[in-house]
């Protein structure tokens, strides 16, 4: 085995570690903006900054979290007392990621989004590895609708994805490769679930044509879930349908799959992972979290931007990641909740 990749193995190790996840505080200057407005914080550097260090030093998140993706700004930023947020997350034993795609352009002539940020990405990966990335994220957007995810749509996107994987790993950093259906629409299950069967073997086939080493790296899909307003679904027909179409298409070299959360509430997508879980307790890949919203949203509720509601903000974040922890296992209580 070569010293790249002894480091890319070493970060897979770590990052699969069992009953952890991986918390995503990555958002954009225009998403946290929009978390902030509720509770009337202006979205400065500071206020960012104070944000995310009120989450990274949270007493013993060490013990569910295994690694941070983080915002570019993040990874750069110092805390109150000049001490780098990625060493914070170090002396917990976290790894710090980063989030390195630049975001959705069109997809011309169709009304279709792909990601863009592939241009210059081997030198920002070398500057973000300076300070302290061990793996990086790409994301990748989906609508199902009429006609919708076109094959061209699906075919660039898993281009790019297999292209941003190729390149993190020749860096000696791990790729997650996020391909995301969002909910938006009127979609069953059974549509969701074909849907991301689709996506998956494009995903998949592309990484097989740019040389991308599946046992370096980690899978962040959607679950498969009805539309926003389609038909609903319980939550083993979730778990039963996300794990059929994993079982077809995501090879067993796949060392884990880290479910984002994609607008769903914390305990429901808490509940489906742990359903999962329950129902394949032995499957061949890690079923774990990385989740955003479904971790922060109750801790910034509480936070508020004020410095007094810390504890109690760092409480309620430390509830949200045991909970998905015991899910990991197949063990959450939702009387817990």
């Amino acid at each position: 085995m070569t010293a790249q990749a002894h480091i890319l193995q070493s970060t897979i190790e770590t990052l699969t570690a069992p009953g952890k996840g991986i918390l995503a505080a990555d958002e954009s200057l225009k998403t946290i903006q929009k978390r902030f407005a509720p509770y009337s914080i202006e979205c400065t550097d500071t206020a960012r900054r104070d944000y995310r260090q009120m989450l990274f030093t949270a007493p013993d998140l060490g013990k569910y979290i295994a690694g941070v993706i983080l915002y570019e700004e993040t990874l750069f930023q110092k805390t109150e007392k000049g001490e780098s947020l990625p060493k914070v997350l170090e002396q917990q034993g976290i790894l710090p990621g980063i989030k390195v795609d630049l975001g959705l352009i069109n997809l011309v002539p169709f009304e279709e989004k792909v990601t863009e940020g592939l241009d210059g990405l081997e030198a920002r990966l070398l500057k973000y590895k300076v300070e302290g990335a061990r793996f990086a994220k790409w994301r990748a957007v989906f609508n199902i609708g009429d006609y919708k995810p076109s094959w061209a749509a699906m075919e660039a996107n898993a281009l790019l994805l297999a292209r941003y994987a190729a390149i993190c790993q020749s860096v000696g950093i791990v790729p997650i490769v996020e391909p995301e259906i969002l909910m938006e629409g009127s979609h069953d299950l059974q549509t969701s679930t074909m849907i991301t069967e689709k996506i998956l073997n494009f995903v998949f086939r592309q990484l097989k044509i740019q040389s991308v080493c599946l046992e370096h790296m980690i899978l962040k899909p959607s679950m498969a879930i009805p539309g926003e307003t389609g038909p609903s679904a319980s939550v083993a027909e979730v778990a039963k349908a996300t794990l059929q179409v994993l079982s077809y298409t995501v090879p067993t070299a796949v060392p884990g799959i880290y479910f984002l959360s994609g607008g769903q509430s914390e305990s429901l997508a808490t509940a489906h992972l742990n359903e999962m879980n329950k129902q394949m307790p032995h499957a061949p890949w890690v079923l774990s979290f990385s989740y955003g919203r479904a971790l922060q949203h109750s801790s910034l509720e509480t936070w508020a931007g004020v410095e007094a509601n810390i504890p109690a903000a760092q409480a309620v974040l430390l509830k949200r990641t045991r909970l998905n922890s015991e899910a990991c296992l197949g063990r959450y209580k939702a009387e817990e909740e």
